[in-house]
């Protein structure tokens, strides 16, 4: 499983490599990141394989939101799941009426990430 995380705080790839280093020395996830909205779709337009996006929702210039409108125009069929560490009716319900696959609040629960990315 190839996953995609996008959030504009950089220490957040050392813990998702830290939590997924199983999985990812066995080859069961290749993860990738990405900084910004922006960077993200530059990145999905390099790479059109299948892969689960792991957005943060508040983020500087394009939100996580607006990412995930724009992933979902292109390719509906892509999962997408929001993470935000403010779990707000508003967010959730613009995430669900944009589709996405599941939100997700912070602290994020690896235990529970790693059974919906490796169901």
């Amino acid at each position: 499983m190839k996953l995609l995380v996008v959030d504009d705080e950089a220490d957040v790839r050392s813990m998702y490599e830290q939590r997924f280093r199983k999985e990812v020395k066995s080859g069961q996830v290749v993860l990738h990141f990405a900084l910004s909205g922006e960077e993200a779709l530059a990145f999905l337009e390099a790479n059109p394989d299948e892969m689960l996006i792991l957005s943060d929702i508040n983020m500087p210039g394009m939100s996580g939101l607006d990412l995930l409108k724009a992933v979902k125009e292109k390719r509906a069929d892509r999962k997408v799941f929001m993470i935000t560490a403010y779990g707000n009716d508003e967010y959730h319900s613009k995430a669900v009426a944009y589709g996405c696959d599941d939100y997700l609040t912070k602290p994020i629960d690896f235990a529970v990430l790693k059974e919906k990315v490796l169901a």
